[in-house]
């Protein structure tokens, strides 16, 4: 019986590096490849890793089709990826020999500064690699010098400022990249309100089916094949609320529709929608509506 090898596990930025055949990183929580001056090894290409630190890779011309849901869109743009730490990646044969940059930070370089606290905040860093940041040429142009002020501060000689300028300049490349996804929300909506739309439906043949319990955000974004994380913030850009406050916000009105046109017990509606308890159900719609179930269906009458 044919095994999957386990995934190689790099605890310091140093051993990573060695192993791509790069030259030892200037300080040990923190390193830049810049693959228009070093090209690494092959060696690594269809090994599966996981990093104990923090991986954003930038990729200055990129073309290819990137999957969005079910669908397909092909890119002619430069591109940015993000890695939290202990997240399996594979590296594929491309990443050893594109053009552009990769940042390796350690937690332990960012934990007694603000960004330290906040870093989960940016969500990217539990996206899917096809959810991918795609980048325009003059966004391309401000990355690329984000990139290149961070490479010059690690060539300067370390003095009492290097950490806190370090940090600083990797915590603008994050804000940087928060603000550009935002954008690719805004500018791909149709593709995006393609997505709400397979969502709504699912979530209507879920209330249907009558079994299964509540639909979870990790059920829904499995389906549409996004990861939960940007599912959440795609639709908390384009509508304002997070995925979760979606499927309630389905269900509500799935219980308003029931409640209105049927003589169901608030019981019965309760376990139809997937509620183990009734009670749980009441209190959902009373915060959505104001209203008990009971007293929204005499108002409605």
């Amino acid at each position: 019986m044919k095994t999957t090898p386990s995934p190689i596990i790099y605890k310091s930025i140093s051993e990573f590096m060695r192993d791509l055949d790069m030259p030892k990183p200037l300080h040990p929580l923190v390193a830049l490849v810049n693959y228009d001056k070093e090209k690494g090894s092959r060696n690594m290409v269809g090994h599966s890793f996981l990093l104990d630190f923090y991986k954003v890779s930038f990729k200055k011309d990129f073309s290819g089709q990137i999957k969005y849901g079910r669908d397909y869109y092909d890119f002619e743009e430069g591109g940015m990826a993000f890695l939290a730490p202990n997240q399996l990646v594979t590296m594929s044969g491309e990443e050893s020999c594109l053009d552009g940059y990769i940042l390796l930070f350690h937690a332990d370089l960012i934990r007694n500064y603000p960004l330290g606290k906040h870093i989960q905040q940016y969500g990217f860093f539990t996206y899917a690699v096809n959810e991918a940041l795609f980048l325009s040429d003059k966004e391309k142009k401000v990355i690329a010098g984000l990139f290149e002020n961070i490479a010059d501060e690690l060539d300067n000689n370390t003095d009492a400022f290097s950490q806190d300028v370090l940090v600083s300049q990797i915590e603008l490349l994050l804000n940087y990249s928060n603000r550009y996804y935002n954008r690719q929300f805004l500018t791909r909506k149709a593709v995006h309100h393609d997505l709400i739309t397979q969502m709504d439906s699912y979530l209507d043949n879920r209330f249907a089916e009558q079994s299964g319990g509540i639909p979870t955000v990790p059920e829904v974004a499995k389906h549409l094949q996004v990861s939960p994380r940007y599912l959440t913030d795609m639709l908390r850009t384009l509508t304002g609320q997070s995925a979760q406050q979606h499927i309630h916000d389905r269900l509500i009105e799935k219980a308003k529709m029931i409640l209105s046109t049927t003589r169901l017990t608030v019981a019965e509606i309760a376990y139809q929608l997937g509620f183990e308890h009734p009670q749980s159900f009441n209190k959902l719609f009373k915060r959505y509506t104001s209203l008990a179930p009971n007293v929204f269906r005499k108002s409605f009458n």
